[in-house]
């Protein structure tokens, strides 16, 4: 299995391959928006975690983007915002899921699925 981890907190992406161990995933890791679409394009990764706040090209456009050109793609939003219009937005982008940092744990059976 092959996972992405779009995250620009270097601690936050360790803490998700923490919790992701058991997968025994190869990880790849991105640091903003632009760097994880251009990196899908080449990694095609069965899940993508996308943090929603991300200098320059934030999560929510970069998952439009990569749906854009891969409707398929597995993402889950992985982030701090509770928040009813993010949550929206994740919805109208077809993404698999929106796990709050609070709840990482969670992304261990989606990732199973």
């Amino acid at each position: 299995m092959k996972i992405m981890i779009v995250n620009d907190n270097e601690r936050m992406r360790e803490t998700i391959k923490k919790v992701l161990e058991a997968t025994r995933a190869t990880f790849y890791q991105c640091v903003d928006g632009h760097e994880a679409v251009a990196l899908y394009d080449e990694v095609h990764p069965d899940w993508l975690l996308m943090d929603i706040e991300l200098k320059e090209f934030d999560g929510l456009r970069a998952t439009e983007a990569i749906k854009r050109s891969h409707p398929e793609a597995r993402i889950i939003m992985v982030t701090n915002y509770d928040d009813p219009e993010f949550r929206a937005e994740a919805r109208r982008l077809r993404t698999n899921g929106y796990v709050l940092k609070d709840n990482l744990p969670d992304l261990r059976a989606i990732v199973a699925s």
